[in-house]
Order: structure tokens, then C-alpha cells, then sequence
């Protein structure tokens, strides 16, 4: 078996690990990134890229139905599910493709297989090309796959999860959703405005725990709304397949017939099959491989970055960390810092979030001051029909310090890009308030809420003040 000598060797090219890759050799290093399936690893191929194509296309179909109230006629409006599939296939193709191109203009070699490693600074590969690769660092981004429950596992036929439910080319009249988190809730919102009859099952006492109170009693009413049935306190014991479809087996309850049913009960993190032993390397809890702040293992030379480390499963902190990582790889110095974490939920209405929930800014001891500003009373926002939601930010009250900020409504994932900067910044909540917003936008949300924060709402009545 060939061996093949490099600086730096990447494991995963997925959001994280191709990142990482075209960093280092930007800083001048030979590199090699080795992917056992898909360019683009979980994101681009089986998550935020055909999920968010897929809720294009049903956003697409609701501003049609909804096109009478701007006084525009259409006929009747249906829809071909196995060709938004296609669409979806193809967008996927078409930047898997773009991205392989990308990496190889860095002078990156591309390895298909499966890494193991066989010392310190070697891996075998075995694959396409079977290849001994020699290193002196290695930045493991191996990533996540879902999470399967042995009491009721995917046939990936009538028991989906959050892969297997992408290759379905016709849609379930009945869809029950086991669990209600950030992926439930998107596939939830996706197939109920598809017209699925959509059931989620909860175990927690809310759906969105993590995003607080505020988000998850918006999103269970916008829910109900749209007619999906959300039912919290449930323990699901077990899916019996029936002729009818599939039976899920309620604790204490009666059991719930559907058509299928979608696991979305959380992620797990991939590092078997590595051999990570033979590195000298131990997993955590869970299988996680712990790093510190510059992405750094307890095995010198051996970084891991992404879902694999535990912090964060998302793309984009995979990505920044892949930064930190190949700078620190390289000789440079970077450090990986969370306060400023936006993250989004592309549900209809979207969610969008960073730093503390009002929660867990009391939970800390602080004093809290919060700016809630409504879209009803945005000009852009009745403007474009677009009124559901708001625009909260959560302030230290003695400070100004900007500990969060949460919006639910029209296009949330890019509002909360000017939030997540001014905390990266650590700017305070005058700072927004100074800023001239341009006008008619729905940034100036943030603007309103800001002043809101402070006791000087300009659009908004004041608050009656207690004798």
C-alpha cells in the first residue's frame, strides 16, 4: 500500500472539515481531505441544504395561495411532490459538484474512503484509492448521524429519520414527528404546509425547549394554526407496523395510527471506526472527542473540530472552528469563542437566536431588561403582509450589555446576523439604538426593540408606570 506524506491531513469533508482544509492551505501547507462518502458531509448532502430547497419549494406554493390578497389572480394551485424531490436531488448535485471543484483549486488531494489510524501521524485509507497518508498534524471532523432508538428503530420505509424521509417521492397523509426539537419542528412546519396531517409527539413539557418559553409558546400556537396536533408530555413505548400504516404505542395514552412516522430525537456523534486508540486518543461521554479552546485534543498534533466535539451541531460553528483548528495547525494562534452563537429554525414562521433566553439570564443573577418589538407594527412588515412574530433582545439592565436576542418571523435567519455581530463585538444596546436604520426595513425591529430595552420606545406607547 502507497504511502503518501502530508502536512496536514483533514477526516470529513463535510462543513468543518473542508473549511479546515482550504485554511491550511491557504497558510501554505500540503493537504489532504479524506471523505468516505459525499463531498459536503451531512449539511450539504442529507441536512440544511435539500431541508431548506424543500421549504423553499413549499414557501413558493403558499405565496401563490396566498397571491388574491395582493390582488394578484392564479387558478388552482397543486403541486408534484416527486418533483420537488428532483429539485431538491439536483441543487444538492449541482453544489456537491461546485464544492469538490472548490477544494481542488486550493491544491487540495482528495481521498474517497474510510480512514483509520494506524499511529500518532498515520492513517490507512481504504476505498477508491487504498493509500498508507503519513502527517505531522490531523484535524478530525467526522461529524454526527441520527440518533436511533432501539425500542422502535428506523425500517427507513415506514419509520423514517432525518435522512430516509428525503428519498420519499410521494408524501404520508399521516405523519407523526417523534419529538419536538429544532429537526422535528422543521420537518413538522415543512410537510403540514404541504398539507400532511402532521402529529408531533413530545416527551418534555414544550416543543423548542432549549429556545426558551417565549419561542416555543409562539411556534405551539403557529402550529396549531396550521392544524398540526402537538402533544407534549408523551412517552412514545414503541411503533408496531399494522395494515393501516404503523401503531405508536403511547405511555398511558391510546396508541396513535398513522402512516409513518419521523425519528427526530436528537443526533449522535460518529468517532468509531477510527481507531482513535491507536492515536492515543480517548472519547468522552457519548463518544465525543473533548478539545479546548483552539481545537486542540489531549494528543499532540490531533485537533478535532464539529458535531464530533459535542459544543455546537451546527454547520457554521463547524466551520469557524475548522478556522481555528488549521490556524492553530499551522503555527498560528486562534481561539474558538461561543458567546455569539446565532442559530436558526426554518420553520414557518422562522426562529432565529443568539445568546441567553431571558431564562437563562435570570438563572445567571442578572438584571434583566427586554425590548420586544411586534412586526404588526413594522411599516415593511404590513407592507409585505409579513406581520407574524417580533424581534426581542434580552439586556443587562445595569450595563446595556447585549446578553441575547430572539426573532420569530419573516426572514429571522438573516436578522439575527446584526445581533450576533454586535455581541461578537461586545457592543452594547445603545450601540443599536445609535445606529440609523434604513427605513423601510425590517432591520429596524431591532432598532425599536433596543429603545424598548431602554424605556424610550418611539413606535410603541410608553409603559404605564406604577404610582
Amino acid at each position: 500500500m502507497e504511502t503518501k506524506k502530508f502536512d496536514i491531513a483533514v477526516i470529513g469533508a463535510g462543513p468543518g472539515g473542508y473549511v479546515a482544509a482550504i485554511k491550511a492551505s491557504q497558510l501554505g501547507k500540503k493537504v489532504v481531505l479524506i471523505e468516505k462518502e459525499y463531498m459536503g458531509g451531512t449539511c450539504l448532502n442529507v441536512g440544511c441544504i435539500p431541508t431548506k430547497t424543500l421549504i423553499a419549494n413549499a414557501h413558493m406554493m403558499q405565496s401563490i395561495k396566498h397571491a388574491a390578497d395582493f390582488g394578484i389572480t392564479t387558478g388552482p394551485v397543486s403541486f408534484d411532490y416527486s418533483k420537488m424531490k428532483q429539485r431538491k436531488d439536483s441543487v444538492v448535485e449541482k453544489m456537491r459538484k461546485s464544492l469538490e471543484g472548490l477544494v481542488k483549486s486550493n491544491g487540495i488531494t482528495i481521498l474517497q474512503g474510510h480512514a483509520e489510524f494506524v499511529s500518532p501521524t498515520e492513517l490507512k485509507v481504504r476505498g477508491d484509492e487504498n493509500a498508507i497518508v503519513s502527517f505531522d498534524k490531523v484535524i478530525i471532523a467526522s461529524g454526527s448521524a441520527p440518533l436511533d432508538i432501539p425500542a422502535f428503530p428506523c425500517d427507513h420505509q415506514k419509520v423514517l429519520n432525518s435522512t430516509s424521509i428525503l428519498q420519499l417521492t410521494t408524501l404520508p397523509k399521516t405523519l407523526a414527528i417523534v419529538g419536538g426539537g429544532y429537526i422535528g419542528c422543521e420537518f413538522a412546519s415543512l410537510y403540514a404546509e404541504l398539507g400532511v396531517n402532521v402529529i408531533i409527539l413530545e416527551a418534555l413539557p414544550m416543543i423548542l425547549a432549549p429556545q426558551g418559553k417565549t419561542i416555543s409558546d409562539v411556534m405551539t400556537r403557529a402550529f396549531i394554526k396550521k392544524g398540526i396536533d402537538v402533544q407534549t408530555g408523551v412517552f412514545v413505548e414503541g411503533i408496531d407496523n399494522i395494515d393501516e400504516g404503523i401503531s405508536i404505542r403511547l405511555k398511558g395514552k391510546d396508541p396513535i395510527v398513522c402512516d409513518a412516522a419521523l425519528i427526530a430525537v436528537g443526533r449522535k456523534v460518529v468517532s468509531e471506526g477510527m481507531a482513535l486508540e491507536k492515536a492515543g486518543l480517548k472519547v468522552g461521554d457519548r463518544g465525543v472527542i473533548n478539545v479546548n479552546d483552539k481545537m486542540e485534543t489531549s494528543v499532540p498534533g490531533i485537533y478535532a473540530i464539529g458535531d464530533v466535539t459535542g459544543k455546537y451541531m451546527l454547520a457554521h460553528v463547524a466551520s469557524h472552528q475548522g478556522i481555528v483548528a488549521a490556524a492553530n495547525a499551522c503555527g498560528k494562534s486562534a481561539s474558538m469563542h461561543y458567546e455569539a452563537v446565532p442559530a436558526v429554525i426554518f420553520t414557518s414562521p422562522e426562529v432565529a437566536m443568539v445568546g441567553m433566553t431571558s431564562e437563562q439570564a435570570l438563572e445567571a443573577g442578572m438584571t434583566v431588561a427586554i425590548g420586544k418589538f411586534p412586526f404588526q407594527a413594522l411599516g415593511k412588515s404590513v407592507a409585505t403582509g409579513e406581520t407574524e412574530g417580533f424581534a426581542q433582545i434580552i439586556t443587562n439592565k445595569q450595563t446595556g450589555q447585549i446578553l441575547g436576542a430572539q426573532v420569530i418571523g419573516h426572514d429571522a435567519a438573516s436578522l439575527i446576523a446584526e445581533i450576533a455581530l454586535a455581541m461578537a463585538n461586545e457592543l452594547t444596546v445603545d450601540c443599536i439604538a445609535d445606529t440609523i436604520h434604513a427605513h423601510p426595513t425590517l432591520p429596524e425591529a431591532w432598532l425599536e426593540a433596543a429603545l424598548l430595552a431602554s424605556d424610550t420606545p418611539i413606535h410603541l406607547p410608553p409603559k404605564i408606570k406604577k404610582v
